[in-house]
């Protein structure tokens, strides 16, 4: 029985970079929203007393995830494109779970600097 691809650390990196770079793009224009009402200091006061609520730091903490998520993961693309690989493809694969672990970590640090 053939295993399916899904299964495969490769599709792992490639849809975690491939969603990750998603849902920063639906956060984009929100994040550019938020800053167009710095020009409003009442609505701007408004929004931060908003943002305090414990939903918005598990947001945060999110957003800071996606963020190393997708920068981890497309180290790994360039690497695999611009690096000589000499090493087996499990070597190559590992930095799918180096990746993943790392994107922890700055989410933990981050975690750690919010509470």
């Amino acid at each position: 029985m053939r295993s399916s691809s899904r299964n495969h650390p490769g599709y792992w990196g490639f849809a975690g970079h491939r969603l990750s770079g998603i849902a920063l793009a639906v956060f984009l224009p929100v994040h550019f929203y938020v800053l167009a009402m710095a020009l409003d200091r009442a609505r701007l006061d408004g929004f931060l007393k908003l943002a305090e609520m414990s939903a918005f730091k598990v947001g945060e903490w999110a957003l800071v995830c996606l963020l190393s998520l997708h920068l981890f993961f497309g180290l790994r693309l360039l690497a695999l494109e611009l690096l000589p690989w000499s090493s087996t493809r499990n070597a190559r694969l590992a930095w799918v779970g180096w990746g993943f672990v790392a994107s922890m970590v700055v989410g933990l640090v981050f975690v750690a600097g919010v509470i």
